[in-house]
């Protein structure tokens, strides 16, 4: 049974709300690296983001839980022209399994998040803005310059990840827009805690996403800063905007293992669509969150069997690379033979042509084997 409880995670957070005031300065340095977003409206004297799904109305001077954007003037600023983080690294480390397997994927990232996880994997890039202990250097960037980073890297794809994306949208456009003129696919690792709107303008950018779905207790997913049912309805509008989704849980011991919660996370992504993946994958204890241990890899086992049970098709065991059985293995939901053998990041073989064919009964395995324009 899941033990820690959404008043356990966010006392630790209030625990520690001195460290979390906002630096003027800090503040004042990303101000200046923005321009004027397209994700808001205006409603009387304020205006409305809607970039995310707390939808901040705003005062002049005033910035979004998100902490980077913020009415100037009347008109809304959103970051612009730098990147936090970059690196180039195996598309399954998003992870995506079933989206042009053994690419290189270049990923960049800014700064914020609208939500506050004790528990962050990317903490000090996620929660620079709040946290005087979360500083990333920032980089001065323009789109050329990363898709041409891209290129010389040898990368099939571009991804925004490691902060929120959602919070940064009109910065991803702008590098999307110029990444798909370059022939290069496009892709966002988000929290989904997203809107109709933002949906709308990301499609027609946007390849592939990964969801995070953090758990199934409405009370827990306060505690993080989201709503479960907003990231259950951003998780059925991308699915229906025909992006790629895969959908990924940090399987956290205490907070959202418990086997009735791993099914009713499975029935629901079952309910959207048995082809969805979905990633189980191991929690270390990192940021506020370091007395929970890390998941153990029959747990991780066990959730995938859950979610088999559940009707999924396609459920990945992740974090524990060669701990897992035949968990990190796509197999063939007809014939059961092994499609895509994995350890970790690395694909060790691919038996599937570009049309996603099993070559032993010629199923279709639902997914983007192969670049735009490239057929069997």
């Amino acid at each position: 049974m899941s033990n820690l409880s959404a008043d356990a995670v966010d006392g630790r957070r209030r625990g520690e709300a001195a460290a979390l005031a906002p630096d003027p300065a800090w503040e004042a340095a990303l101000a200046e690296r923005t321009i004027e977003g397209q994700l808001w409206r205006s409603e009387g004297a304020r205006i409305r983001c809607v970039a995310c799904g707390h939808r901040c109305l705003l005062a002049d001077g005033r910035r979004g839980v998100c902490k980077v954007r913020f009415n100037r003037g009347g008109r809304l600023q959103v970051p612009f022209g730098y990147v936090a983080a970059l690196q180039c690294d195996p598309v399954e480390k998003k992870p995506f399994y079933h989206f042009l397997p053994g690419a290189k994927a270049l990923t960049f990232g800014m700064l914020g998040c609208d939500f506050h996880c004790a528990y962050c994997q990317n903490w000090q890039i996620s929660q620079a803005v709040r946290d005087p202990s979360a500083r990333a250097p920032l980089r001065p960037v323009t789109p050329g310059q990363l898709v041409e980073a891209a290129r010389r890297a040898g990368a099939r794809l571009v991804v925004s990840s490691y902060n929120e994306p959602l919070i940064t949208a009109e910065w991803a456009a702008a590098v999307f827009l110029e990444a798909r003129q370059a022939g290069l696919a496009c892709a966002f690792v988000s929290n989904g805690n997203a809107t109709p709107e933002a949906v709308s303008f990301l499609q027609p950018r946007l390849d592939a996403c990964k969801i995070d779905l953090k758990g199934f207790d409405s009370q827990r997913y306060r505690s993080l800063g989201g709503t479960l049912e907003n990231v259950l309805e951003s998780i059925r509008m991308v699915h229906r905007a025909g992006i790629w989704l895969e959908v990924v849980t940090l399987v956290v011991p205490g907070f959202n293992d418990d086997p009735a919660e791993l099914r009713g996370m499975a029935r629901f992504l079952a309910g959207v669509s048995r082809d969805i993946p979905w990633h189980l994958t191991a929690f270390h204890p990192d940021y506020r969150l370091t007395d929970t241990p890390r998941t153990a890899p029959a747990a991780l086992e066990r959730a995938v069997r859950l979610g088999v049970e559940e009707g999924l098709r396609f459920v990945y065991a992740g974090n524990a690379p060669g701990r897992v059985g035949d968990c990190e293995a796509t197999r063939c939901p007809d014939c059961g033979g092994t499609v895509i053998s994995r350890r970790g990041f690395t694909v060790l073989a691919n038996r599937l042509d570009s049309a996603g064919r099993c070559p032993d009964c010629a199923r279709v395995i639902p997914g983007v084997w192969a670049p735009k324009g490239v057929t069997a």
